[in-house]
């Protein structure tokens, strides 16, 4: 059965990227949290999707403006209602040592140097102090900020974040590459083809309120991405963790 992975926790049922999402995705048995990351302006990885603070914090302004001592200052889980207030921004070194011997990451930069500059370095040497090589999938949709993973730490796994098909230059032998990350919608019978032919696994993201489980095993995906890590969990036929 394809793995389930929580795309920014069990964020259908609380604050994404919180500690609270996280820990719900863990306790319905979710088999790896997926994460957003960027950089403060002091350099710092942080744990957050959106480019700006307005949906889901109760500041204002882009992300990469502020620096960590800031960002933990807002209250990133009272939009989702009062039981949740106070929870907090969270850097990738605090997710990474909370949950390191727990679970797996598939961790996506959301821009590679052109946009936060070092963010490679900063991400790939977090993942190294914290000794995750082994649990960690790298995903973007900039192939160069892959490339520059790839040439500071080989052994890290690497994924390309895609919409559509896949470029015929992450197929090619010498793509660092090994794994496509795509939307449901986009898996077609040529891109499964291409995919299986080059042996790259594949992690499809579901929008659905319940995960497909029934087609997507049928297309021999690798993973699961989505919100509702529980409704995967408890499909029948499938057996908690």
């Amino acid at each position: 059965m394809p793995l389930i992975i929580a795309d920014r926790g069990a964020s259908a049922e609380a604050p994404e990227h919180t500690i609270a999402a996280l820990e719900l995705a863990l306790s319905q048995g979710a088999d790896a949290l997926a994460l957003d990351v960027q950089l403060t302006r002091d350099g710092q990885p942080i744990v957050f999707h959106d480019f700006t603070l307005e949906r889901t914090t109760d500041g204002a302004g882009a992300v990469a403006a502020r620096t960590v001592r800031e960002l933990k200052r807002l209250d990133a889980g009272l939009w989702r209602g009062r039981r949740f207030h106070g929870q907090r921004v969270q850097t990738l070194q605090e997710v990474l040592e909370r949950f390191r011997d727990r679970t797996r990451f598939w961790i996506e930069l959301r821009g590679g140097s052109d946009v936060y500059p070092g963010i490679e370095e900063r991400v790939v040497s977090t993942i190294e102090i914290y000794e995750v090589a082994d649990r960690v999938l790298v995903q973007s949709r900039d192939l160069g900020a892959l490339t520059r993973v790839h040439d500071l730490n080989p052994d890290i796994s690497l994924g390309a974040v895609m919409s559509g098909s896949a470029p015929a230059s992450l197929l090619g032998p010498n793509s660092p590459v090994g794994a496509l990350c795509v939307r449901l919608e986009d898996l077609a019978e040529e891109e499964r083809s291409r995919r299986l032919v080059k042996g790259l696994a594949c992690y499809v993201r579901t929008g659905g309120s319940r995960p497909d489980l029934t087609r997507e095993v049928a297309w021999d995906v690798d993973g699961i991405i989505t919100s509702r890590p529980g409704l995967g969990r408890t499909r029948p036929g499938r057996n908690a963790a």
